[in-house]
């Protein structure tokens, strides 16, 4: 069974960028992109899917209130991370929440747990047992975390996180690869990587002009 996505997402090279990690798992096509709440509407009422790619920020309105009157399994995708809009996103009805920036190999490992948990409660209409449900909900966030993370340093990820301690304020992934002189680049990984662990916050900080940047805060609790 081939499980149908629909990617909502204002930028349109995000959601290109978004289809193609889609597109590599198998199991998954890409059943259209939306780039406004208003698109998603009319894409979910005449294309069969069965799952949503969902962005917070769309014009005019947000996702949240998107995913408050779909019906349709939804992951949220997207920059915001402040505890009352995760806690909303969930509350709303989000299966999981993956916080940008990520790579192809985050998304790709919530789509392979999502695939079992929906095989796990396949065919709709039959009933599921006790065992049936845990099974589900254990298999929809194995891969939540990876135990070693590619290509990742422990050094470095040590180095970044005491210089965001150090830092003494929220700093942006360019602005700690100065003071520890590495590259952007490579801040901005393990800068993701910390927060998913629980050892960063990341809000984002609006400037006068163009798109907001990411900022990262230090917290502690992951390292």
């Amino acid at each position: 069974m081939t499980i149908r996505v629909l990617i909502v997402e204002d930028d349109i090279r995000v959601a290109n960028l978004h289809a193609d990690f889609v597109r590599r798992v198998p199991g998954y096509a890409v059943a259209g992109l939306a780039h406004n709440a208003a698109d998603a509407r009319a894409r979910l009422a005449d294309t069969p899917v069965d799952l949503v790619l969902l962005d917070n920020y769309l014009p005019g309105e947000s996702g949240l209130l998107l995913l408050r009157e779909i019906t349709t399994d939804t992951i949220m995708l997207t920059a915001v991370s402040d505890a009352a809009t995760v806690r909303a996103a969930f509350a709303a009805g989000a299966l999981n929440y993956l916080v940008k920036p990520f790579d192809g190999d985050d998304l790709a490992d919530r789509l392979t747990a999502y695939a079992r948990y929906h095989a796990q409660l396949s065919p709709a209409g039959r009933t599921a047992s006790q065992a049936d449900i845990d099974r589900a909900v254990r298999l929809l966030h194995e891969r939540d975390r990876r135990n070693t993370p590619k290509g990742m340093s422990a050094a470095t990820a040590q180095l970044v996180a005491d210089g965001l301690r150090s830092y003494g304020s929220p700093a942006s992934a360019a602005e700690l690869a100065t003071e520890l002189g590495i590259a952007r680049a490579t801040a901005q990984r393990y800068l993701t990587s910390l927060v998913r662990d629980g050892g960063a916050t990341m809000r984002l900080r609006y400037g006068a002009t163009g798109r907001p940047e990411h900022e990262y805060s230090w917290v502690g609790a992951g390292r």
